[in-house]
């Protein structure tokens, strides 16, 4: 499922990571420095009213400095989920990290890939769109969410508190190129 986020030339070669018990681990080594995983709901915003939804499945493939950058936090929430955090608790952690600047800076060039059929984002939106997204500084503004502008701001880090943006760009198609619903 974690190939699924990207074309083929690019997660055939990526590091492929699943979700065990303990955290995500290595379940192939990659050659292009590109990371696959499935994101679960506590990625979400902390307010999302979804975020404990055990049937959310993300796949997300990380270029390299989002993997550098972003995939930490990944890191961190999922280690806080397992550890049986609550929502507040893992939010206060992960503020205490940022704050001790025990997670790494966000890298310019950082975007992932969300391009998989097989994504269920939420109980609402079910399986969405494909669509990139670039992580930018939390004061950087791509005029999403204008009329007739094709980005959008996704809420789920934006500060809160990570200091991140997440713009999303839909693709127009499926990573197998197939074609898909417009938004």
């Amino acid at each position: 499922m974690a190939r699924s986020a990207a074309p083929a030339a690019i997660s055939d070669a990526a590091t492929v990571l699943v979700l065990e018990a303990h955290g995500y681990v290595t379940a192939v080594e990659g050659k292009n420095g590109f990371v696959c995983a499935v994101e679960r709901a506590w990625m979400s915003p902390f307010d999302a009213p979804q975020f404990w939804n055990p049937k959310l499945r993300g796949p997300i493939c990380f270029n390299p400095a989002a993997a550098r950058s972003i995939l930490p936090m990944t890191y961190k929430r999922t280690a806080l989920v397992l550890a049986g955090q609550s929502r507040e608790a893992i939010k206060a952690d992960i503020e205490a990290a940022l704050a001790a600047r025990q997670l790494p800076p966000l890298e310019s060039g950082a975007m992932s890939y969300m391009m998989s059929k097989q994504a269920f984002l939420d109980d609402r939106a079910g399986h969405w769109i494909p669509h990139l997204m670039f992580y930018t500084a939390t004061n950087v503004d791509w005029g999403a969410d204008q009329a007739g502008s094709p980005i959008m701001l996704n809420p789920q880090f934006h500060g809160s508190p990570e200091p991140v943006n997440v713009f999303m760009i839909p693709a127009g198609k499926w990573s197998d190129g197939t074609v898909a619903p417009s938004r």
